[in-house]
């Protein structure tokens, strides 16, 4: 494992820390790493990124300690991959190509493994030369080999390219799919929370202490690929969707972005987005502003005039001195202290949810007591705040935002002509 240190601007994380997460990516595809360096690296070499020195340094370890597989944490080239494989003797792999092969491993939805195929065939498009090296002269042949004269490498080019338009032409099936359901999803009124954040922030652990789905929270980079949706009843009986979503890392491989961009739009159209972070991490902020960053490509976050709150997560892995350090910086920055292992802090991030997905005035209405109908409409559709028995009736002070009001006064007239906003 080598991480090359590019001298990064203070304030983001240390060459280490980034280091230790490549390890954890190459655990993720249990490999076992025998050995972990960085490499200072002030200019990139064209031919094989790092210098001369430090590939023949490299390669006498490789032969020592005999290893199968070299990764490298940072985007390679197709000639420097040739290269250092050819160096080293032995397999080369990029930041890109670890990231795709942990995806390729995790997808278990259709939509999630055409997502990752048609990512790998991109990736996998411009390194077809090094594949296929041995074979120089032409040949002839027929059906799939093209005409005469068609080079190995060029069918092979041809082929993939054909793979990839089949695979985007499935894949518009599919985001025509997930875009008829979040239009769906618009005709009812409940609002949609989306969890981001940083691969391994608990994001799964929060998803399954606020709705008890059972997806899977293993400690891993990358434990949840496919989205998941639940629904979560907010105080005063309103229903939410809650929408658990791929986790995002540093660098993240454009054609990752790409190929997951109709996934990543549910955060997006998200109503709300809790921006879940690992608040015992040495490298929270750096991690938080890589979210940000990926955000912001997406069109989505603050900058798009999304409500995001963040959510400070592990603070059970905390001291006592940190916890209350940290709980004076989330009353500051408006955050909600978490841990959603324990549950401490869940009540707190509910309420704070039931606040911002309200919309539209307190309206005081007034429903015959035995229209029990018209009442577990308003919880279903609205936000109840109290209710009480007045004179036969039963008198609500409820929130409803403008569709729902509008069907509500379709459904009960007398009701909502007896209603007054506050």
């Amino acid at each position: 494992m080598l991480h090359p240190d590019r001298m990064r601007r203070e304030g983001l994380r240390t060459a280490q820390a980034r280091l230790d997460e490549a390890i954890a990516l190459a655990e993720a595809l249990d490999l076992r790493v025998a050995d972990a360096l960085i490499a200072p690296l002030r200019s990139p070499t064209p031919a094989t990124l790092i210098g001369a020195g430090k590939v023949a340094e490299i390669g006498r370890l490789a032969a020592a300690l005999e290893l199968d597989v070299v990764v490298i944490d940072d985007a390679l080239s197709p000639v420097q991959q040739r290269n250092l494989e050819r160096a080293w003797n032995a397999k080369v792999i990029d930041r890109t190509g670890l990231i795709l092969e942990i995806f390729a491993r995790r997808a278990r939805t259709r939509e999630g493994r055409l997502q990752v195929e048609l990512a790998r065939l991109d990736y996998e498009a411009s390194r077809l030369v090094r594949t296929w090296t041995h074979l120089e002269r032409q040949r002839g042949g027929l059906g799939k080999m093209g005409g005469p004269g068609e080079t190995q490498i060029e069918t092979d080019r041809r082929l993939i390219r054909e793979r990839l338009a089949k695979l985007k032409r499935e894949l518009v099936d599919v985001r025509r799919t997930r875009g008829l359901a979040r239009q769906a999803r618009r005709r009812t009124p409940f609002p949609v929370v989306a969890l981001a954040g940083y691969t391994n922030a608990g994001k799964s652990t929060l998803f399954n202490r606020l709705t008890e789905a059972g997806v899977d929270e293993r400690d891993m980079l990358f434990a949840t690929l496919d989205p998941t949706m639940r629904r979560l009843n907010l105080p005063g009986g309103r229903p939410t969707i809650l929408s658990d979503t791929v986790g995002f890392i540093s660098d993240l491989p454009h054609e990752l972005v790409e190929a997951f961009r109709a996934t990543l739009e549910e955060v997006k159209e998200a109503d709300v987005i809790l921006h879940v972070r690992d608040i015992a991490s040495a490298d929270s902020e750096a991690e938080a502003e890589d979210v940000r960053q990926v955000l912001a490509e997406l069109g989505a976050g603050e900058n798009a005039g999304q409500r995001v709150v963040e959510v400070w997560n592990k603070i059970d892995l905390l001291s006592d001195e940190a916890r209350m350090l940290v709980a004076a910086r989330a009353r500051k920055a408006l955050a909600i202290p978490v841990s959603a292992a324990t549950g401490e802090g869940r009540e707190a991030l509910v309420a704070r949810l039931a606040e911002l997905v309200d919309e539209g005035p307190i309206l005081t209405i007034a429903l015959e007591s035995s229209d029990g109908e018209g009442l577990a409409w308003l919880y279903r559709h609205g936000r109840v705040i109290d209710r009480r028995d007045e004179d036969g009736d039963i008198v609500l002070r409820a929130r409803l935002d403008e569709s729902a009001l509008s069907r509500f006064e379709r459904l009960r007239p007398a009701a909502i002509g007896a209603a007054a906003a506050e």
